[in-house]
């Protein structure tokens, strides 16, 4: 009988760290929703895709804190997706969770890195975009299957967008 009330003991204490990650969850996009205006739309008529890159949307955070991931209105969940990049932005289309636009006036940067909340890597792997939403800098970041893609990704942006 001791062995049972031990097992329920630890399988409550589990159930009280998730509801406790569940809580602090809300209360993060919660807080972020004010700070952070809501993402673009993809627009209907965005026009040609110059440029198409499939993987894996890792994350956005604030620019600058890589740890700090952006979790309100589903920005914090990391799913299979398209990145396509058109003249006047880039798309993000995720599967499961919301697309959304990043317009080409808006970015201000875009690199190789090596971390973006929730991925740490040990080579140049991750594609990086810096991006102003509002007032907030924001940090997206890309993990493409074809790592060949991004020196396309840094020109077109750079020469077009004027980014760094």
């Amino acid at each position: 009988m001791e062995r049972f009330w031990l097992v329920l003991a630890i399988f409550a204490f589990f159930l009280l760290c998730v509801w406790g990650m569940y809580v602090g969850w809300r209360r993060k996009a919660r807080s972020q929703s004010v700070q952070v205006p809501p993402f673009p739309a993809i627009p209907s008529d965005a026009g040609d895709v110059l440029l198409e890159s499939t993987g894996v949307y890792l994350a956005t955070t604030f620019a600058g804190e890589w740890q700090n991931r952006i979790v309100t209105r589903g920005a914090g969940l990391r799913t299979g997706a398209v990145w396509r990049l058109h003249d006047g932005g880039v798309a993000v289309e995720r599967g499961g969770a919301p697309d959304f636009w990043i317009p080409r006036e808006a970015v201000t940067g875009i690199r190789r890195d090596t971390k973006i909340a929730g991925k740490v890597m040990g080579t140049d792997a991750l594609l990086v975009i810096t991006w102003r939403l509002g007032d907030a800098g924001l940090d997206t970041g890309f993990r493409g299957d074809d790592l060949d893609d991004y020196p396309q990704w840094i020109e077109q942006l750079k020469i077009k967008g004027g980014a760094q």
